[in-house]
């Protein structure tokens, strides 16, 4: 029982609503442009929360056996390697299952959107998941990750925003019917971003030994002003998006969580170290519910 509470713990389910809110919202612009399949939709966040659980369980074996993840160091909540909870065994074990999970829900998601692994639109889908997997590992796995060399925000830029939102919208709809869904997009990536440079904000002191963010590169108070500016550009992207729809008031539907935003902000401009670990959770949670309504003003449109 002991184990597999730990077990649990590594999964970082804190995490699961930020790899939602790009999908979420993918899925739900797809829904309010054509009608889209109950289980093509399931399996599109199944993998989802597959390849999220399998990106935090690479990362914490990959900090462990670089000797990154010290107990002493950790700004945020204990890892169960650094602990001793859990062997590296344990977590090679973990990654094996959630790759293979990863590609059977992954390939189910794509037979109930295509009918068929051939198409020409199943065979980009599949492609992107062999990134996908590939990028999840490799942020802190292998011989040159590209977490340790500050390429974490493209990652998660790309993945948790372009990929996500409109990976999901083209599994749903087969097709990317006009250029500003990009705008959305952009606006997840940039929030997305966000919860990474919290975090590394945050674990500033103990980076600068070992890895370099972007704050290990910039200072900070410069990585603090980056992140006021990434909050900014995700909420611009999205206006933008709503205003190049037809208007409709439900359309910005999304602003309700502005409050949300402004109090984030003060307080990571507010506290440093540790003290920031909490803004984690409360972006996360701002980010999410900030997709999730665009999505909901965009599908009580057509009701």
């Amino acid at each position: 029982m002991k184990k597999l509470t730990a077990c649990i713990t590594a999964m970082r389910l804190r995490t699961l609503p930020l790899s939602l809110a790009g999908v979420s919202l993918g899925l739900m612009l797809a829904a309010s442009d054509y009608i889209i399949r109950p289980w093509e939709a399931f399996f599109v966040l199944l993998t989802t929360v597959f390849l999220q659980i399998l990106s935090n369980v690479s990362n914490e074996l990959g900090d462990f056996l670089r000797g990154t993840d010290r107990q002493a160091d950790r700004q945020g909540p204990a890892y169960t390697l650094s602990s001793g909870l859990l062997t590296a065994k344990d977590f090679k074990v973990m990654i094996a299952v959630y790759v293979l999970l990863c590609a059977v829900s992954g390939l189910a998601m794509i037979w109930f959107s295509f009918g068929t692994f051939f198409d020409y639109g199943a065979v980009i889908v599949a492609f992107m998941g062999l990134l996908a997997i590939s990028g999840a590992m490799r942020y802190t796995l292998g011989r040159n990750p590209y977490g340790y060399r500050g390429l974490g925000d493209l990652y998660v830029f790309m993945f948790f925003g372009i990929v996500s939102v409109l990976g999901s919208y083209f599994v749903a709809t087969h097709e990317l019917r006009t250029w500003i869904l990009l705008l959305p997009a952009v606006s997840v990536g940039c929030l997305s971003v966000g919860v990474l440079n919290v975090n590394n904000i945050r674990d500033i002191k103990s980076d600068a030994l070992t890895r370099r963010t972007i704050p290990v590169r910039i200072g900070e108070r410069n990585a603090k002003i980056y992140h006021t500016c990434l909050i900014a550009a995700g909420w611009a992207a999205m206006f933008a998006y709503a205003s190049l729809r037809m208007f409709d008031w439900w359309h910005y539907l999304f602003v309700l969580t502005l409050p949300l935003f402004v109090l984030h902000l003060v307080q990571v401009w507010r506290r440093s170290g540790k003290d920031l670990d909490p803004q984690l959770p409360q972006l996360v949670i701002s980010s999410f519910l900030f997709a999730v309504l665009t999505g909901v003003g965009f599908i009580a449109y057509l009701l």
